[in-house]
């Protein structure tokens, strides 16, 4: 059995989810910006729902709007924001990306998403874990090219991907409107290669701010900029 994930002030049910509550997850959800005082937040492949709650946390926004494709997914997701303390103002769609963009009324003042990012053919045997991590569910063309279409003019789009995919990343969401404002590259411990980029975006170029994340010192001994960007959501922190 699958243990329900307890956070501070929400608990995540993930059992009928194929992907599990993740450092890169709760990551996007702490580092995204809220400096645009966001009335409105979109989470796009919400899967278990944390992110989206995470910032409904933190923030006052009116709207915490999720998408999930997956019917599992989309149904603990549903279940995740109703058991909240910010049932309110959360709501899920069972709906892809595509859709969204054909029915949106009004554009959102921030966009998260921490998409798919397996491009290779790999096979766990669980079909739906598989779809969650291999990006042709969600390519990251789509993403980029999608976004530029729900975003408030002033809006910010924050995202999580592999450190190896950061530069043609970046170079398509440029060709679509979206511009680099701040990358943090995410490290395990001091000597580790960098593994993920947390990235943000905005509609007009600005100067890039860029730093360094570390996770930890050492086995379970988290740095003070992990534990600063985290201790509001970790029991243990």
């Amino acid at each position: 059995m699958i243990r329900p994930f307890e956070f501070k002030q929400f608990t995540i049910c993930q059992d009928r989810c194929a992907m599990k509550i993740g450092t890169d997850g709760v990551l996007l959800g702490a580092w995204a910006s809220l400096e645009n005082d966001p009335d409105s937040i979109l989470d796009i492949g919400a899967g278990t729902g944390v992110i989206a709650l995470m910032l409904a946390q933190r923030s006052l926004a009116e709207t915490v709007d999720a998408i999930e494709i997956e019917e599992a997914a989309y149904e603990q997701c549903v279940e995740n924001f109703e058991a909240s303390p910010w049932a309110d103002r959360l709501f899920c769609y069972h709906a892809g990306l595509d859709e969204l963009v054909d029915s949106i009324e009004e554009p959102y003042d921030l966009i998260v998403s921490n998409p798919p990012f397996y491009t290779e053919e790999v096979s766990s045997g669980d079909g739906a874990r598989d779809r969650a991590r291999q990006n042709r569910s969600l390519p990251f063309e789509e993403l980029v090219e999608s976004v530029p279409k729900l975003l408030a003019p002033d809006g910010i789009f924050t995202t999580i991907i592999p450190y190896k995919a950061e530069d043609a990343f970046v170079l398509s969401a440029i060709h679509h409107g979206l511009f680099p404002s701040r990358i943090t590259r995410v490290k395990g411990n001091p000597t580790s290669a960098v593994k993920r980029s947390l990235l943000e975006f905005r509609l007009e170029e600005s100067d890039i701010a860029t730093s360094i994340l570390i996770i930890e010192e050492g086995r379970h001994h988290y740095t003070d900029d992990y534990i600063a960007l985290t201790k509001d959501f970790y029991k243990k922190m």
